[in-house]
């Protein structure tokens, strides 16, 4: 509740002198009468309680006086509305998912460790456009940007290895992602692209990708997934899947540069927790304040106001001449 005119508020600062008028007019008005004893005037169940009610017509009409002064205060219901800012910035996921995504350094293997931990991502950040590439030995976009995390998650289930050709190639998939993200109104455009290897196909080198997203304007951050030294990989043989250790090669070099020549960083990650503390940072880092300018709707209240009064002055008028009527 608010007021247009809260200054009127003070004139309820005259119903003291109200109250202290009717308070000595009520003291001068009873007259006196010396007896020698006033037990025959004394009533056989005390006072009526005509005595106590005598001052509510006067409580009455305080209280009218007083909801008149807030009327004419004008009080307001308004919606909780108000100037607020909120964080939103637009991002594309470039994620790698060749045949060596498959190798179980991270549980229960690098690929499914990248998606859990993505979507987390994603659900941490409501507010803002989220998009999705995916690479191997070609690239193709699997989700544009969008605000409905709940489709982008969806689609996030359906990635597996093998979905296209196999094979690495790293500026295939930042081009793409780059191509999705160009043409962004944002303030802040971001990139996040995650492999585990070296680039080995695709027309376009990775840091020409790289000089293409910082002539837009567009920060990468890349993550290299992977243990150092031999991990785990699954191998179909006849008689099942077998697993051999195979040598982790992942070009560190080339991601500290796209990084680099971006604004951007790169980061290493061995294991989950390693990863899940990547995204983390990534996630501190990455807030950029949007003022978003709200409007309060605001409603007038003083018909409910006045229908208060005129019941009040009713239930008096009611009483002065009724129940508490004064004789002369």
């Amino acid at each position: 509740m608010v007021f247009a005119n809260p200054t009127y508020l003070y004139l309820l600062l005259l119903l003291i002198p109200l109250i202290g008028w009717y308070i000595w007019k009520l003291r001068k008005s009873q007259a006196s009468l010396q007896v020698s004893s006033s037990q025959p005037f004394d009533l056989p169940g005390g006072n009526s309680f005509k005595v106590y009610l005598r001052h509510v017509p006067f409580v009455l009409r305080m209280l009218a006086i007083a909801l008149l002064i807030v009327v004419l205060a004008r009080p307001q219901s308004t919606n909780s509305w108000q100037n607020s800012s909120t964080e939103g910035i637009d991002i594309m996921l470039a994620m790698d998912i060749s045949g060596s995504m498959l190798a179980q350094d991270l549980r229960p293997n690098r690929l499914e460790a990248a998606k859990d931990v993505a979507a987390s991502f994603i659900n941490g950040r409501p507010n803002d456009n989220i998009g999705l590439v995916v690479f191997s030995g070609e690239s193709f976009t699997q989700c544009p940007l969008t605000t409905d995390h709940t489709v982008l998650l969806n689609l996030f289930k359906d990635i597996h290895s093998g979905m296209i050709e196999d094979g690495t190639a790293i500026g295939l998939g930042l081009a793409n992602a780059v191509s999705r993200i160009k043409d962004s109104q944002a303030i802040s455009k971001v990139i996040i692209l995650l492999t585990d290897g070296s680039n080995n196909m695709g027309e376009i080198a990775p840091v020409t990708a790289a000089e293409i997203a910082k002539t837009f304007g567009i920060r990468v951050y890349t993550i290299g997934v992977g243990t150092r030294g031999e991990a785990p990989y699954p191998f179909q043989t006849a008689f099942g899947i077998q697993y051999q250790n195979v040598k982790v090669d992942i070009d560190e070099p080339t991601l500290k540069q796209i990084a680099a020549t971006t604004g951007g960083q790169y980061f290493r990650a061995t294991d989950n927790a390693s990863l899940k503390a990547i995204y983390s940072e990534i996630d501190k880092m990455e807030k950029t304040k949007i003022s978003v300018q709200e409007f309060s709707k605001k409603q007038e209240e003083y018909k409910h106001w006045a229908i208060f009064i005129l019941a009040l002055l009713l239930v008096e008028i009611l009483l002065r001449n009724t129940l508490l009527r004064n004789i002369p």
